[in-house]
């Protein structure tokens, strides 16, 4: 038996913190000196401490963790309970990670205002005709690599030696959303004559001239290549086809993990074509 003292010590829970879950009765002394008053804890019980530590993490209030006691939890269960806080907590730490990245981006973008990188070199080019599988949804930028997660677990062999080429997105602006775009996930496919599942579906593009600009997702040109390009579509006196998606290609690097060779291309035309 160890005084609430040295009990506070083992299991780094403060004396007054003991000593109100004793008095709403989450856990109670193994046993208690009925002359002195004093409180003894036994070792086993800095088992209890570590669930109630565990469900505190979880969310649980103290209420609700009395009654978990009281439904007699099994450590599987909890297991269950901890992987899931786990993937919720990386989930959302990939978010705010995402948000930095992107402050980190607009910081660059101010700090290149007025400014044209040599590097970013922009060609316009008169794309082929083609067919794509893709998988459809609405989002920002930071929900492509999640679109393409969804995309490739609805595969199966015989869809995935049908597509070629890289990782394609397709985007236009939403409709009915002001901070969403319409976007497609997806690869160019060999041949329409295939089955596809849910989900999934087949895309159609027209052979159409772009502004095309080419850039490693590690430069830092990701943020400013959109404004560069429309500057100088601007400067060229050409207009934005709203007709057809913007598109972004992503061809991963060899030797570089997680670094992408990214070509985005604006579907563009002049006055001429538009009269």
């Amino acid at each position: 038996m160890f005084k609430i003292s040295e009990f506070s010590k083992l299991s780094r829970i403060p004396l007054q913190t003991l000593r109100y879950y004793d008095q709403i009765g989450l856990l109670k002394p193994a046993k208690t000196d009925e002359s002195s008053g004093y409180r003894y804890y036994s070792a086993e019980q800095l088992l209890k401490i570590n669930r109630i530590v565990i469900f505190k993490e979880l969310g649980f209030t103290l209420q609700q963790i009395s009654k978990l006691f009281h439904e007699d939890i099994s450590a599987e269960q909890i297991r269950g309970m901890l992987t899931f806080k786990e993937s919720e907590i990386e989930r959302n730490l990939n978010i705010e990670l995402s948000k930095l990245s992107r402050i980190k981006e607009r910081m660059q973008l101010v700090e290149c205002e007025g400014k044209m990188d040599k590097e970013q070199e922009i060609v316009v080019k008169r794309v082929e005709f083609m067919h794509m599988v893709t998988y459809a949804s609405t989002g920002t930028v930071d929900d492509i690599p999640n679109l393409f997660d969804i995309f490739d677990g609805l595969l199966d062999s015989r869809i995935r030696s049908a597509l070629s080429g890289p990782r394609t997105v397709l985007w236009n602006v939403s409709g009915s959303s002001a901070h969403e775009f319409e976007l497609e996930a997806g690869y160019v496919v060999k041949s329409e004559a295939l089955r596809l599942p849910e989900h999934l579906h087949f895309r159609s593009l027209p052979s159409v001239t772009m502004a095309t600009m080419l850039f490693r997702s590690d430069s830092g040109f990701s943020e400013t290549a959109c404004l560069n390009l429309a500057e100088w579509i601007e400067q060229q006196g050409f207009h934005i086809r709203g007709d057809q998606p913007g598109r972004e290609f992503y061809v991963p690097l060899p030797g570089n993990p997680g670094v992408n060779l990214i070509e985005i291309q604006i579907p563009i035309e002049d006055n001429e074509e538009r009269s």
